[in-house]
């Protein structure tokens, strides 16, 4: 069985730094490099939004509102998932998911909490 375990959320004051994590851990249907890596987020009363995308090929895309401040990486060896957030802001304040995909194989994690306040 597959899991994804999300880790480094917290308490953070705005202007500062986390780094999110993603380990993927169990049998994957096919190599852990030939999926997709996607970070999600839900603020308090809102919704699920995308924040961040990084593909099996390398290529990332962000949410315009993360553009410049957050950065979506892998470790294939550790088949880890990061997402480095920094200058936040009290906007960024959710519960942060991480989402792994390929083809009709979509895991997902149960989401650390990040909280932006002074």
């Amino acid at each position: 069985q597959v899991q994804l375990v999300e880790s480094g959320g917290g308490l953070v004051q705005p202007g500062g730094s986390l780094g999110l994590s993603c380990a993927a851990s169990g049998s994957l249907f096919g190599a852990f490099t030939l999926y997709d890596m996607e970070w999600y987020r839900q603020p308090p009363g809102k919704q699920r939004e995308w924040v961040a995308r990084i593909t099996s090929t390398g290529s990332t895309n962000y949410v315009d509102s993360v553009k410049g401040r957050f950065t979506i990486s892998v470790d294939n060896a550790k088949r880890t998932g990061y997402l480095q957030m920094n200058s936040l802001k009290p906007e960024d304040t959710a519960n942060y998911y991480c989402n792994l995909r390929w083809k009709t194989f979509d895991y997902w994690g149960k989401g650390t909490l990040v909280t932006v306040s002074s």
